[in-house]
This record gives structure tokens, sequence and C-alpha cells, in this order.
């Protein structure tokens, strides 16, 4: 992450972005607003062969596995769609009750957190767990998912909800961080099989509040990504903002990590 998405980060900072000049809280998309970049487009990282999965009568499907900068998760594309829209992070089994995918993911011994993409799952796994075990197993409940015609949440209402969408209550500040962190950083951290999620912005201390996902969450250069990426972006676009905090939940354990400048 420190090598990869601090790098994509930068290289995009040298993108001009237009600011708004009136109190609109809507930024224009499109060509000519916000370039279009492509997953992978400055990444170094490639994908693993695709494995070819298949028992008895069910469908062949072709998986591809993708290092993070996280050695403890790993990317996992299995061809189709995975969330429609945004993200979901399932940092424990109990937080995944309501997906069957993420349930059948937990329910392999040595996964620790699971994460969906808009087209990969990420897997994290305990310290001592090891990947050449632990893959065939993936490999089995990603198949058994997608041939059983399960819906990835039981509960529609339960996905993910778009925090960077921009509402009409918001400021010009916070819709240009949105915008920000919706076109121009979520794509690199994505890229690294992970995500972040907009938790909110303090006009009083110019912080800006997120939350790192999937693989990002507990790597240890979030801190770096954090710093060097996202808040150095935000605050080159944004004068408002004058740092970057990392918001934990009760169920996240470690060390938060703070970008935010004193």
């Amino acid at each position: 992450m420190r090598g990869a998405t601090v790098w994509r980060l930068a290289r995009r900072a040298r993108v001009p972005f237009q600011r708004a000049t009136q109190s609109a809280v809507f930024i224009p998309r499109g060509p000519s607003a916000t370039p279009s970049f492509h997953r992978n487009a400055f990444s170094s990282a490639t994908r693993a062969p695709p494995f070819r999965f298949s028992t008895g009568q069910r469908r062949s499907m072709f998986i591809q596995t993708q290092a993070t900068p996280n050695p403890s998760s790993l990317m996992f594309y299995p061809g189709k769609p995975v969330m429609e829209v945004g993200s979901a992070d399932f940092p424990n089994p109990r937080s995944a009750m309501n997906s069957p995918l993420a349930k059948s993911l937990f329910a392999i011994d040595g996964v620790t957190r699971v994460f969906f993409g808009s087209d990969f799952v990420t897997v994290t796994k305990s310290e001592d767990g090891a990947w050449e075990f632990l893959k065939p197993e993936i490999f089995a409940a990603i198949m058994d998912f997608y041939s059983s015609a399960q819906p990835l949440f039981l509960d529609s209402q339960a996905a993910a909800a778009k925090d960077t969408a921009i509402h009409q209550d918001d400021s010009e500040t916070v819709a240009m961080i949105k915008e920000l962190l919706e076109t121009r950083i979520r794509p690199a951290v994505q890229d690294d099989g992970g995500d972040i999620e907009y938790r909110g912005f303090d006009p009083d201390t110019g912080i800006v509040k997120l939350k790192m996902q999937g693989a990002c969450s507990g790597c240890p250069s979030s801190s770096v990504t954090l710093k060097s990426g996202i808040e150095n972006m935000l605050m080159h676009y944004v004068p408002e903002v004058k740092g970057v905090e990392q918001e934990l939940d009760a169920e996240d354990d470690g060390t938060t990590l703070s970008g935010q400048i004193n």
C-alpha cells in the first residue's frame, strides 16, 4: 500500500480538479469534470492465473486471485459482479449473519474478515493461517454461493448505503470531499482490496473522519496511505481540510490510526 496506493493517489493529485465557485452541492461528473481511471491502471500488482473450480455436475467457474499490500488479505475475482452499489465490510462473523456468502466464508477456520467490492471479495486470514490450505476452501465457498442463486444479502435493505452520495443539505466543502473520495481516492484503495467509508467532516477543526475497510483495515502501511495519500490529496484540493483521522467501530481491533496535522 505504501508503494502502490500512495503513488497512485499522488499521480491523481496532478490532474486538475475544478473547485465549485458557487455554493452548489452538486459537482458535475463526466469526462470533462472527472477523468476515468481503470482498475490497475497505475498498479504493478498482477492477478494470479485463473483457478478453474468444478465439482460434479456444477458449472465450471474461473476464479482469479490477487495479492494486496496486506499479506494477511487476498482478493478473489469470481468473474461475476459482487456489489452492485458501494461495498460491504464484515469485521467479524456476527456482522455477516445477513449475507450467505460472508457467513459461509467465516465458517472456514482461519478467516477473520470479509469484504465485498464491486467485482471482488477480499478475505483476511489469521496470522497462523496458510493460504495454501485456505484458498481451496474459499474457492469452494464462492462457487457454492454463485451456483445456489442465493441473494448476496437476505435483507435487501441491509446492502451498503452510498456514503459518498451528495445530499442537498451538504455544504460545498462536504460535497467536494465526497466527490474526491468517490472519484479519485476510492478507486485506488479498492485496487488494493479495500475501501474507505466517509464518516463525517468537522468544520470547526477541519478534520475528515474516515474508516478503512477490507484489506486496508489492519494493514501495516494503512497509516502511510491515510496521511501521505488521502490526507495530502484532500488538503491539496480542499483548503478547509486540515487533517484526516481514521474512526474505528467497537468491533474493530487495533490501534487508531491518525493523520491529523498538529
